[in-house]
């Protein structure tokens, strides 16, 4: 593949305004990658992301050569009004996330809503996403859908919220650790009930897995397995549930 950076006869960097791109990066298999995306990350003045040794290996594998800067939830405040300086000159910025989608569950939503306030030129630039990824494989139904994102990591807070969600009619997808989802289908099983659930498991990745079924066949599928990488959990919602009982009662 050919320095992207050298490469200018596809997209000239002219075809790219100042403004803030939101580049959404693969959540595993770099083939994900959209070609928009690789010619933005070589035309932008600056990258923002996460992580730059994470961000670094995706712009070699792509032979991008550019400049990085770290954002993160712990710098993010002192780092957005340097970055909106920037905007400002008229200089053009992408932000990544370690994977998926910028301002989803991570830190990007800081800068993103700033540049908002602040009148600036705000450009998405699409891809891969976990949450939809999980959703659209779960055989749930996705044309209504609530995202809970990560749930609180205190117990009293956790249950709090689930209770507070137990009426939601629409599908509902979490993310969660590998290592924590039996805790959150233990949760969802003790307060919700015996739901349809659909677990996905390293999405696009060569171990991809998904788990349907109740959550207790689910439960009982995973066993004492010891599960790694992210979850994206997707949850029947109670409307679905209702007719879902409905239908087997029918049929019994």
């Amino acid at each position: 593949m050919a320095d992207v950076r050298s490469s200018t006869s596809d997209a000239p960097d002219s075809q790219f305004g100042p403004g803030l791109y939101v580049v959404s990066t693969p959540i595993g298999n770099l083939g994900d990658m959209t070609r928009r995306a690789v010619q933005v990350l070589a035309a932008v003045d600056l990258i923002a992301c996460e992580d730059t040794r994470r961000c670094g290996l995706l712009l070699q594998h792509f032979r991008i050569r550019n400049r990085l800067t770290s954002y993160h939830e712990y710098n993010k405040v002192s780092k957005t009004p340097d970055l909106l300086k920037l905007l400002e000159q008229g200089q053009r910025i992408a932000l990544v996330t370690d994977a998926g989608t910028p301002g989803i569950s991570d830190p990007g939503f800081y800068l993103i809503r700033a540049a908002v306030r602040a009148g600036l030129a705000v450009i998405p630039v699409p891809g891969a996403s976990a949450l939809l990824a999980g959703l659209v494989v779960s055989g749930l139904p996705c044309d209504r859908f609530a995202f809970e994102g990560f749930l609180p990591k205190r117990d009293g807070r956790r249950r709090k919220r689930l209770q507070a969600l137990a009426g939601e009619q629409r599908t509902m997808v979490f993310c969660e650790s590998a290592q924590r989802v039996r805790r959150l289908l233990g949760g969802l099983l003790e307060l919700w009930g015996d739901r349809q659930v659909a677990v996905g498991r390293e999405l696009t990745k060569r171990f991809e897995e998904v788990l349907r079924g109740k959550i207790s066949e689910v439960l009982l599928r995973i066993g004492q397995r010891e599960l790694k990488g992210e979850t994206v959990v997707v949850v029947a919602g109670a409307e679905y549930e209702a007719d879902d009982r409905k239908s087997e009662a029918a049929r019994a």
